[in-house]
């Protein structure tokens, strides 16, 4: 069972034959995962947990929550091959929302340093990060150069990020065990669908956004799954 794209990439160019379950990947399809989430193919299914789609939706988001932002980072891990997917979307509900998205592109951990100076310059309104980054990490920095942060990976916010809006991971986790299960029966990969969320949450650190001077509304808390106090 792997975590994340990079690592279900790893154990795919590891072995064409042991089975392997994705219990959380963004957009399989695109990142060469599976051949389809109807008809995977090879030894590879699991759960996709449309991510891109996602981070594309959290502008919206973000335009809801500080209605005066223009401008948003989005800080992509460039090794992950779900990078791609990710901007893409972002991009698009950029178009759509009248944001303008900054794509920065993070080569290793020792560049998350440096990043978020060059991206002050810029003065975003607020930062999309890509849930492969050290996470923790990159909310101390968001924090500290005062940036609202947001990602598709529900830690985000327990670690410090300002909001999170992220398929339901509990949930995600049960399905993936019941797919550990079949295929210890018997079961090829290559039968079984690949299935995707159905159930969303949005959480929102309050402590963060009191740090950082943000009023979030009360129309826009009601709308919260969770609510980080």
């Amino acid at each position: 069972m792997t975590w994340f794209t990079p690592a279900a990439r790893a154990a795919k160019q590891a072995t064409r034959d042991i089975p392997i379950v994705i219990a959380l990947a963004g957009n399989p399809v695109e990142t060469g995962l599976v051949e389809s989430l109807a008809r995977p193919g090879g030894n590879v299914t699991g759960m996709s947990s449309v991510g891109a789609e996602l981070a594309g939706k959290t502008v919206e988001l973000i335009r809801d929550l500080l209605p005066s932002a223009r401008r948003v980072a989005a800080l992509a891990n460039a090794p992950d091959p779900f990078s791609g997917p990710f901007i893409e979307q972002i991009r698009l509900s950029g178009q759509a929302t009248g944001v303008m998205i900054d794509a920065v592109m993070i080569r290793g951990a020792e560049e998350l340093e440096a990043a978020f100076p060059a991206m002050v310059q810029k003065r975003p309104d607020a930062i999309i990060v890509q849930a492969s980054l050290p996470t923790k990490r990159v909310a101390e920095l968001a924090l500290r150069y005062r940036i609202p942060s947001v990602s598709v990976i529900r830690g985000f916010t327990e670690e410090g990020g300002l909001m999170t809006y992220s398929a339901a991971e509990a949930d995600m986790y049960r399905h993936a065990a019941i797919y550990v299960d079949k295929v210890l029966k018997g079961a090829k990969p290559a039968d079984l669908p690949v299935e995707q969320p159905t159930k969303f949450e949005l959480v929102i650190n309050l402590k963060t956004a009191k740090a950082l001077g943000l009023n979030v509304s009360r129309d826009f808390l009601l709308r919260a799954d969770e609510v980080i106090e």
